[in-house]
């Protein structure tokens, strides 16, 4: 055997005499290849390496899914036509299928996705004055049972893997007509990001590394209802926007608004936010959803002000959107009027967000996954 070369054969040789060709098509539901798009740029040359392939297929393939906007390896030109019919069926481009899209009276656009097994998700894509800010989900469905939030009725029905969040951003792009005016990627869609951090953390890698969606870590925005193990992680982990649902200023409000609140109250979470590293000039927006005779009330304000005092701090009002299967009510204008002048006067910067989408329940807390009925 001296002399003899026992390395695995590559695929991209001696691929000629595959026969019949083989036809790339979507896998059967339940069918599980490596999820490309959730790999990071070593772990693609390594997958590729185990193909029996050189490192800079992987790279060849990145740059395919990330800058290209490859919607199957047939696209992928620069590798020989043997290897992506191979490819194909060793992995897929698309894990998730876009099955349907609204479109409201201000533009915004609500995006439903169908996962492998039949879950559906929603991202939405915001129209701003200059650019587009696009929502993505983390989970299908959410575990926290919020109050003012549609999105837990259902429950949790699994976490996205992290090349499923990411697809949400490629499949989005691909189809604008200008995808360099999507500059701005939030983490307020279905689910709780930190209750998904692993992979949250992955796909983050991939949405801010320059050999893939190269976004600013500026640019990018995660919003969490206070899980503060995960918050710690996510601030040693990743450089993005940290933003808090908080909704309250006090333990027993937040208690009856957010559950999670039992678990991590406004001290421990009070404690991770100042905690938390901030680069120069950054702060944590705090998002504070206005709720009618709940935590709209001028006291309410000030007690805010009191917690917050001392941490580099913003503060998103958010009037409460209404839907059939809440029962709570917005805050009338002048309570939020009230409400905003005594953070104001109080040296915050307090900026009431007029939601989009409401009419195609696309605003924030009204994605349900659900197709309209």
């Amino acid at each position: 055997m001296t002399g003899m070369n026992m390395s695995k054969p590559r695929l991209d040789e001696g691929i000629h005499h595959l026969d019949p060709p083989l036809q790339e098509s979507r896998p059967l539901e339940g069918w599980s290849g490596p999820d490309l798009k959730g790999l990071t740029g070593p772990e693609t040359e390594a997958w590729c390496e185990g193909q029996g392939l050189p490192a800079y297929r992987g790279r060849q393939i990145r740059r395919w899914l990330f800058k290209k906007g490859a919607t199957s390896f047939h696209d992928m030109t620069s590798l020989p036509k043997a290897l992506r019919e191979e490819l194909a069926q060793l992995a897929v481009v698309d894990r998730l299928q876009r099955s349907e899209t609204r479109i409201s009276q201000d533009g915004t656009e609500k995006i439903l996705f169908r996962l492998p097994e039949g879950h559906r998700i929603e991202s939405v894509l915001i129209p701003e004055r200059d650019h587009f800010t696009l929502c993505i989900s983390s989970q299908a469905g959410c575990a926290m049972g919020c109050r003012f939030c549609v999105t837990g009725l259902g429950g949790l029905k699994r976490n996205l893997a992290a090349g499923e969040i990411v697809d949400q951003v490629v499949q989005v792009r691909r189809s604008m007509a200008r995808p360099e005016r999507l500059t701005n990627i939030v983490f307020m869609g279905m689910g709780e990001p930190l209750a998904n951090d692993d992979a949250v953390v992955r796909a983050i890698h991939n949405l801010t590394c320059d050999d893939a969606l190269n976004f600013s870590h500026r640019r990018v925005t995660l919003s969490t209802s206070g899980l503060v193990p995960a918050m710690e992680r996510l601030g040693r982990d990743a450089n993005v926007n940290l933003a808090v649902s908080l909704n309250a200023a006090d333990d027993d409000t937040r208690d009856f608004l957010m559950p999670i609140n039992r678990r991590y109250p406004l001290n421990r979470l009070m404690a991770a936010c100042r905690a938390f590293p901030l680069p120069n000039r950054r702060m944590i927006t705090f998002e504070y959803i206005l709720i009618r005779d709940i935590n709209d009330r001028e006291t309410d304000a000030r007690r805010l002000v009191r917690l917050l005092r001392g941490l580099r701090a913003k503060i998103n009002l958010i009037p409460l959107n209404p839907h059939p299967s809440l029962e709570l009510s917005p805050s009338p204008p002048d309570r939020i009027q009230t409400f905003q002048e005594v953070l104001t006067r109080n040296h915050y910067t307090a900026i009431v967000r007029k939601s989009k989408g409401q009419d195609i329940s696309a605003a924030c807390g009204q994605l349900s996954g659900e197709p309209p009925g």
